[in-house]
Protein backbone atom coordinates (compact mmCIF):
# COMPACT_ATOMS: atom_id res chain seq x y z
CA UNK A 1 0.00 0.00 0.00
CA UNK A 2 1.30 3.59 -0.57
CA UNK A 3 0.83 6.55 1.92
CA UNK A 4 -2.14 8.16 0.01
CA UNK A 5 -3.84 4.60 0.43
CA UNK A 6 -3.48 3.99 4.14
CA UNK A 7 -4.42 7.44 5.13
CA UNK A 8 -7.52 6.50 2.85
CA UNK A 9 -7.64 3.28 4.73
CA UNK A 10 -7.02 4.81 7.92
CA UNK A 11 -10.18 7.41 7.48
CA UNK A 12 -12.83 4.91 5.83
CA UNK A 13 -12.33 2.72 8.61
CA UNK A 14 -12.39 4.99 11.45
CA UNK A 15 -9.14 4.30 13.31
CA UNK A 16 -8.43 6.33 15.94
CA UNK A 17 -4.72 4.82 17.04
CA UNK A 18 -1.42 3.81 15.23
CA UNK A 19 0.65 1.48 16.58
CA UNK A 20 4.28 1.59 15.41
CA UNK A 21 5.63 -2.04 16.19
CA UNK A 22 9.46 -3.23 17.00
CA UNK A 23 11.46 -5.84 19.03
CA UNK A 24 14.48 -5.80 20.99
CA UNK A 25 17.12 -8.42 20.35
CA UNK A 26 14.89 -10.99 22.87
CA UNK A 27 11.85 -10.22 20.53
CA UNK A 28 10.14 -8.75 23.17
CA UNK A 29 7.38 -6.74 21.36
CA UNK A 30 7.64 -2.88 22.12
CA UNK A 31 6.01 -0.38 20.56
CA UNK A 32 4.92 3.66 20.24
CA UNK A 33 1.03 4.79 19.64
CA UNK A 34 -0.04 7.50 18.22
CA UNK A 35 -3.28 9.41 17.44
CA UNK A 36 -4.14 9.01 14.30
CA UNK A 37 -4.08 13.07 13.22
CA UNK A 38 0.02 12.32 13.44
CA UNK A 39 0.23 9.74 11.08
CA UNK A 40 0.75 11.35 8.07
CA UNK A 41 3.56 13.50 9.66
CA UNK A 42 5.00 9.86 10.87
CA UNK A 43 5.12 8.57 7.62
CA UNK A 44 7.02 10.52 6.26
CA UNK A 45 9.30 11.58 9.21
CA UNK A 46 9.60 8.67 11.29
CA UNK A 47 9.35 8.60 14.86
CA UNK A 48 12.61 9.39 17.12
CA UNK A 49 12.88 7.45 20.27
CA UNK A 50 15.49 6.81 22.90
CA UNK A 51 16.86 3.23 22.15
CA UNK A 52 18.80 3.08 25.64
CA UNK A 53 16.68 1.40 27.44
CA UNK A 54 15.62 -1.39 24.81
CA UNK A 55 17.52 -4.90 25.51
CA UNK A 56 20.18 -4.75 23.10
CA UNK A 57 20.31 -1.30 21.67
CA UNK A 58 21.92 2.16 22.13
CA UNK A 59 24.33 2.88 24.42
CA UNK A 60 23.19 6.36 26.41
CA UNK A 61 25.52 8.23 23.70
CA UNK A 62 24.59 6.86 20.73
CA UNK A 63 20.36 6.47 22.30
CA UNK A 64 18.71 8.41 19.73
CA UNK A 65 16.72 6.67 16.82
CA UNK A 66 14.11 6.70 14.10
CA UNK A 67 10.99 3.96 13.75
CA UNK A 68 10.45 3.66 10.19
CA UNK A 69 7.40 2.15 9.16
CA UNK A 70 7.26 -0.66 6.66
CA UNK A 71 4.14 0.47 4.59
CA UNK A 72 3.17 -3.09 3.39
CA UNK A 73 2.68 -4.26 6.82
CA UNK A 74 0.36 -1.97 7.38
CA UNK A 75 -3.02 -3.70 9.39
CA UNK A 76 -5.73 -3.00 11.48
CA UNK A 77 -6.29 -5.19 14.19
CA UNK A 78 -9.25 -7.44 14.14
CA UNK A 79 -10.22 -6.98 18.24
CA UNK A 80 -13.15 -6.06 19.74
CA UNK A 81 -13.54 -2.73 20.93
CA UNK A 82 -16.03 -0.57 21.70
CA UNK A 83 -14.48 3.19 21.07
CA UNK A 84 -11.44 2.81 19.63
CA UNK A 85 -9.72 0.52 16.28
CA UNK A 86 -6.31 0.14 16.07
CA UNK A 87 -3.82 0.24 13.75
CA UNK A 88 -0.25 -0.39 13.61
CA UNK A 89 2.82 -1.15 11.36
CA UNK A 90 5.83 -3.10 11.76
CA UNK A 91 9.36 -0.99 12.27
CA UNK A 92 12.47 -0.68 10.96
CA UNK A 93 14.85 1.33 13.10
CA UNK A 94 17.40 3.45 11.89
CA UNK A 95 19.99 5.42 13.65
CA UNK A 96 20.23 9.39 13.38
CA UNK A 97 21.96 9.59 10.55
CA UNK A 98 19.17 7.61 8.67
CA UNK A 99 21.29 4.43 8.58
CA UNK A 100 19.87 0.86 9.56
CA UNK A 101 20.43 0.50 13.22
CA UNK A 102 22.91 -2.47 13.71
CA UNK A 103 20.67 -4.14 16.49
CA UNK A 104 17.28 -4.06 15.12
CA UNK A 105 16.42 -7.72 14.63
CA UNK A 106 14.35 -7.04 11.35
CA UNK A 107 17.34 -5.27 9.53
CA UNK A 108 19.54 -8.26 10.77
CA UNK A 109 17.16 -10.78 9.29
CA UNK A 110 17.05 -7.49 6.06
CA UNK A 111 20.58 -8.23 5.55
CA UNK A 112 21.37 -11.65 5.63
CA UNK A 113 18.50 -12.49 3.08
CA UNK A 114 20.15 -9.64 1.45
CA UNK A 115 22.98 -11.64 1.57
CA UNK A 116 20.87 -14.62 0.13
CA UNK A 117 19.48 -13.39 -2.54
CA UNK A 118 22.91 -12.20 -3.89
CA UNK A 119 23.21 -16.18 -4.44
CA UNK A 120 20.27 -15.93 -6.10
CA UNK A 121 18.04 -17.74 -3.10
CA UNK A 122 14.65 -16.62 -1.56
CA UNK A 123 14.65 -17.88 1.75
CA UNK A 124 10.55 -19.21 2.49
CA UNK A 125 9.96 -19.78 6.57
CA UNK A 126 6.37 -21.79 7.85
CA UNK A 127 6.35 -21.85 11.53
CA UNK A 128 4.44 -23.91 13.70
CA UNK A 129 3.71 -21.84 16.66
CA UNK A 130 2.94 -24.17 19.97
CA UNK A 131 1.68 -22.51 23.01
CA UNK A 132 -0.42 -22.92 26.44
CA UNK A 133 -3.26 -21.74 27.94
CA UNK A 134 -3.32 -21.19 31.42
CA UNK A 135 -6.00 -19.25 33.88
CA UNK A 136 -3.51 -16.70 34.99
CA UNK A 137 0.03 -15.37 34.57
CA UNK A 138 0.55 -16.24 38.50
CA UNK A 139 -0.10 -20.26 37.86
CA UNK A 140 -0.27 -23.04 35.95
CA UNK A 141 -4.22 -24.07 36.02
CA UNK A 142 -4.94 -25.63 32.90
CA UNK A 143 -8.19 -25.16 30.81
CA UNK A 144 -8.58 -28.78 29.78
CA UNK A 145 -7.14 -32.10 30.45
CA UNK A 146 -7.47 -32.36 26.64
CA UNK A 147 -4.86 -34.42 24.26
CA UNK A 148 -3.45 -34.47 20.38
CA UNK A 149 -6.37 -33.02 18.16
CA UNK A 150 -8.91 -32.69 20.66
CA UNK A 151 -11.67 -31.11 19.60
CA UNK A 152 -13.94 -31.03 22.29
CA UNK A 153 -16.66 -27.56 21.96
CA UNK A 154 -16.06 -27.38 25.96
CA UNK A 155 -12.95 -26.89 26.07
CA UNK A 156 -12.28 -22.75 26.52
CA UNK A 157 -9.14 -22.94 24.71
CA UNK A 158 -10.64 -24.65 21.54
CA UNK A 159 -13.27 -21.39 21.39
CA UNK A 160 -9.71 -18.84 22.18
CA UNK A 161 -7.54 -20.62 19.31
CA UNK A 162 -10.50 -20.47 16.73
CA UNK A 163 -10.87 -16.59 17.83
CA UNK A 164 -6.90 -16.18 17.16
CA UNK A 165 -7.54 -17.95 13.89
CA UNK A 166 -10.20 -15.97 12.88
CA UNK A 167 -8.21 -12.87 13.72
CA UNK A 168 -5.38 -14.19 12.03
CA UNK A 169 -7.29 -14.37 8.28
CA UNK A 170 -9.47 -11.29 9.02
CA UNK A 171 -5.62 -9.76 8.93
CA UNK A 172 -5.12 -11.24 5.53
CA UNK A 173 -2.56 -14.10 6.92
CA UNK A 174 -2.67 -17.63 5.76
CA UNK A 175 -3.32 -20.15 8.55
CA UNK A 176 -2.83 -23.54 7.58
CA UNK A 177 -4.21 -25.23 10.46
CA UNK A 178 -5.05 -25.04 14.13
CA UNK A 179 -5.35 -28.27 16.64
CA UNK A 180 -4.73 -29.17 19.93
CA UNK A 181 -1.20 -30.02 21.08
CA UNK A 182 0.03 -33.25 22.96
CA UNK A 183 -0.21 -31.23 26.54
CA UNK A 184 -3.31 -30.61 28.30
CA UNK A 185 -4.45 -27.10 27.64
CA UNK A 186 -1.86 -27.00 25.19
CA UNK A 187 -2.55 -25.69 21.65
CA UNK A 188 -0.96 -24.53 17.89
CA UNK A 189 -1.78 -22.75 15.10
CA UNK A 190 0.24 -23.21 11.71
CA UNK A 191 0.57 -20.19 9.29
CA UNK A 192 1.21 -21.03 5.41
CA UNK A 193 4.87 -20.47 4.58
CA UNK A 194 6.00 -16.75 3.38
CA UNK A 195 9.24 -14.71 2.74
CA UNK A 196 11.08 -14.82 6.11
CA UNK A 197 10.82 -11.04 6.69
CA UNK A 198 6.92 -10.92 6.26
CA UNK A 199 6.72 -14.26 8.42
CA UNK A 200 8.49 -12.51 11.46
CA UNK A 201 5.59 -9.63 11.25
CA UNK A 202 3.50 -12.41 11.41
CA UNK A 203 5.04 -14.40 13.81
CA UNK A 204 4.81 -11.06 16.25
CA UNK A 205 1.53 -9.89 15.18
CA UNK A 206 0.30 -13.85 15.69
CA UNK A 207 1.84 -14.17 19.19
CA UNK A 208 0.20 -10.19 20.25
CA UNK A 209 -3.27 -11.88 18.95
CA UNK A 210 -3.08 -15.00 20.87
CA UNK A 211 -2.36 -13.35 24.24
CA UNK A 212 -4.78 -10.12 23.67
CA UNK A 213 -7.49 -12.46 22.67
CA UNK A 214 -6.50 -14.72 25.91
CA UNK A 215 -6.33 -11.07 27.91
CA UNK A 216 -9.67 -10.21 26.79
CA UNK A 217 -11.68 -13.74 28.47
CA UNK A 218 -9.88 -13.24 31.20
CA UNK A 219 -6.98 -16.03 30.36
CA UNK A 220 -3.10 -15.99 29.81
CA UNK A 221 -1.62 -17.68 26.83
CA UNK A 222 2.46 -18.13 26.97
CA UNK A 223 5.31 -19.05 24.93
CA UNK A 224 7.51 -20.05 27.67
CA UNK A 225 9.38 -23.23 26.54
CA UNK A 226 8.02 -25.91 29.15
CA UNK A 227 6.12 -24.48 31.44
CA UNK A 228 5.05 -27.42 33.20
CA UNK A 229 7.08 -30.78 34.21
CA UNK A 230 6.50 -34.04 33.01
CA UNK A 231 4.25 -32.12 30.43
CA UNK A 232 5.03 -31.71 26.59
CA UNK A 233 7.46 -28.69 26.18
CA UNK A 234 5.99 -25.49 23.06
CA UNK A 235 8.11 -25.45 20.10
CA UNK A 236 8.50 -23.41 17.09
CA UNK A 237 8.99 -26.40 14.10
CA UNK A 238 10.34 -24.13 11.05
CA UNK A 239 9.61 -25.09 8.05
CA UNK A 240 12.44 -24.03 5.37
CA UNK A 241 12.58 -23.81 1.62
CA UNK A 242 14.89 -21.92 -0.80
CA UNK A 243 13.67 -21.05 -4.12
CA UNK A 244 15.95 -19.15 -7.47
CA UNK A 245 13.97 -18.39 -10.18
CA UNK A 246 10.60 -19.26 -9.24
CA UNK A 247 11.16 -22.83 -8.60
CA UNK A 248 12.16 -25.30 -5.08
CA UNK A 249 15.84 -25.19 -4.58
CA UNK A 250 14.93 -28.10 -2.60
CA UNK A 251 13.29 -30.30 -4.75
CA UNK A 252 14.97 -33.40 -7.15
CA UNK A 253 12.61 -35.76 -8.43
CA UNK A 254 15.21 -38.04 -8.90
CA UNK A 255 16.55 -38.37 -5.14
CA UNK A 256 15.08 -41.52 -2.91
CA UNK A 257 14.19 -38.04 -0.49
CA UNK A 258 12.90 -35.92 -3.20
CA UNK A 259 15.62 -33.19 -1.49
CA UNK A 260 18.09 -31.54 -4.16
CA UNK A 261 21.80 -31.68 -3.37
CA UNK A 262 20.99 -27.85 -2.37
CA UNK A 263 18.70 -28.97 0.13
CA UNK A 264 21.43 -31.81 1.61
CA UNK A 265 23.80 -29.35 2.07
CA UNK A 266 21.63 -26.85 3.70
CA UNK A 267 20.42 -29.47 6.14
CA UNK A 268 24.52 -30.68 6.44
CA UNK A 269 25.21 -26.73 7.41
CA UNK A 270 21.93 -27.17 10.28
CA UNK A 271 23.08 -30.12 12.17
CA UNK A 272 26.79 -28.96 11.75
CA UNK A 273 26.59 -25.25 13.55
CA UNK A 274 22.86 -25.84 15.48
CA UNK A 275 25.16 -25.74 18.57
CA UNK A 276 26.57 -22.09 17.70
CA UNK A 277 22.77 -21.06 16.64
CA UNK A 278 21.09 -22.38 19.72
CA UNK A 279 22.18 -19.29 22.07
CA UNK A 280 19.24 -17.62 19.65
CA UNK A 281 17.10 -20.32 18.45
CA UNK A 282 16.72 -21.21 22.00
CA UNK A 283 17.12 -18.04 23.87
CA UNK A 284 16.60 -18.78 27.73
CA UNK A 285 17.42 -21.31 30.49
CA UNK A 286 13.87 -22.59 30.36
CA UNK A 287 14.33 -23.15 26.44
CA UNK A 288 16.55 -26.47 27.58
CA UNK A 289 14.25 -27.70 29.96
CA UNK A 290 12.22 -28.81 26.78
CA UNK A 291 15.40 -29.70 24.79
CA UNK A 292 15.97 -33.30 26.51
CA UNK A 293 14.38 -36.79 25.56
CA UNK A 294 10.86 -37.98 25.59
CA UNK A 295 7.97 -35.78 24.28
CA UNK A 296 9.31 -35.51 20.86
CA UNK A 297 11.91 -33.28 21.79
CA UNK A 298 14.28 -32.88 18.83
CA UNK A 299 17.43 -33.37 21.15
CA UNK A 300 19.80 -35.18 18.50
CA UNK A 301 22.12 -34.06 15.62
CA UNK A 302 20.49 -36.24 13.17
CA UNK A 303 17.64 -35.99 10.31
CA UNK A 304 14.90 -38.59 9.13
CA UNK A 305 11.70 -38.27 7.22
CA UNK A 306 9.30 -39.66 10.07
CA UNK A 307 11.83 -39.30 12.86
CA UNK A 308 10.61 -36.95 15.74
CA UNK A 309 13.30 -37.58 17.83
CA UNK A 310 15.89 -36.03 15.00
CA UNK A 311 16.72 -32.32 15.01
CA UNK A 312 15.59 -31.58 11.52
CA UNK A 313 12.78 -33.87 9.29
CA UNK A 314 12.19 -33.92 6.23
CA UNK A 315 8.25 -33.92 5.34
CA UNK A 316 6.79 -36.24 2.48
CA UNK A 317 6.19 -33.56 -0.27
CA UNK A 318 3.74 -36.64 -2.14
CA UNK A 319 5.88 -35.69 -5.67
CA UNK A 320 4.56 -31.84 -5.62
CA UNK A 321 8.12 -29.81 -6.03
CA UNK A 322 6.61 -27.01 -3.91
CA UNK A 323 6.09 -29.42 -0.95
CA UNK A 324 10.05 -29.71 -0.57
CA UNK A 325 11.16 -28.11 2.36
CA UNK A 326 12.83 -28.98 5.66
CA UNK A 327 11.50 -29.01 9.48
CA UNK A 328 14.05 -27.32 12.03
CA UNK A 329 12.47 -28.86 15.02
CA UNK A 330 14.83 -27.46 17.93
CA UNK A 331 13.88 -23.36 17.83
CA UNK A 332 10.99 -22.80 20.81
CA UNK A 333 8.51 -19.80 20.39
CA UNK A 334 10.26 -17.65 23.02
CA UNK A 335 12.90 -17.28 20.27
CA UNK A 336 13.30 -14.05 18.20
CA UNK A 337 11.64 -15.07 15.19
CA UNK A 338 13.73 -12.33 13.04
CA UNK A 339 17.22 -13.69 14.28
CA UNK A 340 16.12 -17.36 14.49
CA UNK A 341 14.81 -17.22 11.09
CA UNK A 342 18.35 -15.63 10.01
CA UNK A 343 20.62 -18.00 11.80
CA UNK A 344 19.18 -20.80 10.47
CA UNK A 345 19.45 -19.66 7.11
CA UNK A 346 23.05 -18.29 7.76
CA UNK A 347 23.98 -21.79 8.98
CA UNK A 348 22.24 -23.67 5.70
CA UNK A 349 23.65 -21.18 3.18
CA UNK A 350 27.24 -22.22 4.64
CA UNK A 351 26.36 -25.77 4.31
CA UNK A 352 25.74 -24.85 0.54
CA UNK A 353 29.08 -22.55 0.06
CA UNK A 354 30.94 -25.18 1.55
CA UNK A 355 29.40 -28.53 0.42
CA UNK A 356 28.95 -29.81 3.06
CA UNK A 357 28.36 -34.00 2.54
CA UNK A 358 24.97 -35.12 4.39
CA UNK A 359 25.36 -38.22 7.01
CA UNK A 360 22.56 -40.66 6.00
CA UNK A 361 19.18 -40.40 7.83
CA UNK A 362 18.49 -42.02 10.93
CA UNK A 363 14.76 -43.75 11.30
CA UNK A 364 15.10 -44.81 14.39
CA UNK A 365 13.62 -43.27 17.66
CA UNK A 366 17.12 -41.97 19.03
CA UNK A 367 15.70 -42.44 22.55
CA UNK A 368 15.66 -45.90 22.60
CA UNK A 369 19.44 -46.23 20.93
CA UNK A 370 22.24 -47.14 23.02
CA UNK A 371 24.97 -45.09 23.90
CA UNK A 372 27.52 -47.16 21.72
CA UNK A 373 25.54 -47.25 19.09
CA UNK A 374 24.94 -43.73 18.67
CA UNK A 375 28.47 -43.41 19.24
CA UNK A 376 28.95 -45.68 16.42
CA UNK A 377 26.43 -43.32 14.57
CA UNK A 378 27.99 -40.37 15.69
CA UNK A 379 25.02 -38.38 16.78
CA UNK A 380 25.61 -35.92 19.39
CA UNK A 381 22.93 -33.57 20.96
CA UNK A 382 21.86 -30.03 21.58
CA UNK A 383 23.04 -28.20 24.51
CA UNK A 384 21.68 -29.82 27.70
CA UNK A 385 22.14 -26.08 29.40
CA UNK A 386 22.12 -21.99 28.20
CA UNK A 387 25.67 -22.17 29.90
CA UNK A 388 26.54 -24.58 27.17
CA UNK A 389 25.45 -22.99 24.73
CA UNK A 390 26.90 -19.68 25.04
CA UNK A 391 30.13 -21.71 25.29
CA UNK A 392 29.49 -22.64 21.96
CA UNK A 393 28.15 -19.04 20.68
CA UNK A 394 30.98 -17.23 21.90
CA UNK A 395 33.74 -18.77 19.64
CA UNK A 396 31.20 -19.12 16.42
CA UNK A 397 32.17 -17.25 13.58
CA UNK A 398 28.95 -17.95 11.86
CA UNK A 399 26.68 -16.15 14.34
CA UNK A 400 29.11 -13.46 14.70
CA UNK A 401 28.71 -12.93 11.16
CA UNK A 402 25.02 -13.01 10.99
CA UNK A 403 24.01 -10.63 13.59
CA UNK A 404 26.68 -8.67 13.55
CA UNK A 405 29.77 -7.79 16.13
CA UNK A 406 27.31 -5.42 18.17
CA UNK A 407 24.10 -7.85 18.62
CA UNK A 408 26.71 -10.54 19.01
CA UNK A 409 28.35 -9.22 21.92
CA UNK A 410 25.36 -7.71 23.62
CA UNK A 411 23.35 -10.79 23.43
CA UNK A 412 26.14 -13.14 24.63
CA UNK A 413 26.31 -10.44 27.61
CA UNK A 414 22.93 -10.69 28.18
CA UNK A 415 22.82 -14.17 28.53
CA UNK A 416 25.73 -14.79 31.03
CA UNK A 417 23.91 -12.28 32.90
CA UNK A 418 20.73 -14.21 32.73
CA UNK A 419 22.72 -17.59 32.93
CA UNK A 420 25.21 -16.42 36.33
CA UNK A 421 21.52 -15.55 37.91
CA UNK A 422 20.16 -18.57 37.36
CA UNK A 423 22.95 -20.34 38.93
CA UNK A 424 23.18 -18.35 41.74
CA UNK A 425 19.48 -19.59 43.15
CA UNK A 426 18.44 -22.38 45.40
CA UNK A 427 15.26 -24.20 43.34
CA UNK A 428 12.74 -25.55 45.38
CA UNK A 429 13.97 -29.43 44.01
CA UNK A 430 17.08 -28.46 45.63
CA UNK A 431 15.02 -27.59 49.38
CA UNK A 432 13.01 -30.85 48.65
CA UNK A 433 15.03 -33.09 47.90
CA UNK A 434 18.55 -32.34 49.82
CA UNK A 435 17.39 -30.09 52.95
CA UNK A 436 15.74 -33.51 54.85
CA UNK A 437 18.85 -35.40 54.60
CA UNK A 438 21.75 -32.96 54.67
Amino acid sequence: MTKTDILKKVRAENVTIIGFWFTDILGQLKGITCPVQRLAQYLDEGIFFDGSSIDGYARIEESDLILKPVLESFAIIPLDADSHKIARFMCLVDNAKNEPYHSDPRNILAQNVTYAKKLGFTYFVGPELEYYYFKNDKSTALLDNGGYFDQLTTHQGTFLRERSVEALEKLGYTVERGHHEVGPSQQEINMKYADSLTMGDIVMTQKFIIKEIARQNDLYATFMPKPMFGQAGSAMHIHQSLWKNGKNSFYDAKDKYGLSTIAKSFIAGIIKHVNEIALVTNQYVNSYKRLVPGYEAPVYLAWGRQNRSALVRVPLTRGNPSAARIEFRCPDPAANPYLAFAVALRAGLKGIAENYQLQPPTENNIYEMQPSEMKKRGIKAVPATLGEAIHYAETSELLRETLGQETFTKLIANKKIEWHNYRRQVHQYEVDNYLPIL
